[in-house]
């Protein structure tokens, strides 16, 4: 599972990432990479690229429930006990199970 932490704070954000994602492509798009260093310049960002998509490595598609603890895993790598979850497009329903699975992370 590819991810990247960027940015500073006190607080760590993790972006989950709609259908499509590119961790290195997102800093060749102006208008992503000024949110980027925008949501960067007051927490943690932390973003991933979900299985199958971006550098992330390719293999069967997983379950919803797979793609939640994915989030899980990405957060323990980064060193995050806890974080606000900040998600797009297909990234929300994740989000939303994770929260309700996991409501002290």
């Amino acid at each position: 599972m590819a991810y990247q932490v960027t940015g500073s704070g006190p607080q760590d954000l993790v972006l989950v990432p709609g259908f499509v994602s590119h961790l290195e492509a997102d800093w060749e798009s102006p208008v992503r990479a000024r949110l980027l260093e925008r949501l960067g310049s007051f927490c943690r960002l932390i973003r991933f690229d979900k299985r199958g998509t971006g550098l992330s490595d390719r293999g069967p598609i997983p379950s919803l429930e797979q793609r939640m603890d994915d989030v899980r895993a990405v957060m323990d790598a980064a060193g995050s006990a806890r974080a606000a979850m900040f998600a797009h497009s297909e990234g929300g329903p994740m989000a939303i199970l994770f929260a309700a699975t996991y409501p002290s992370a």
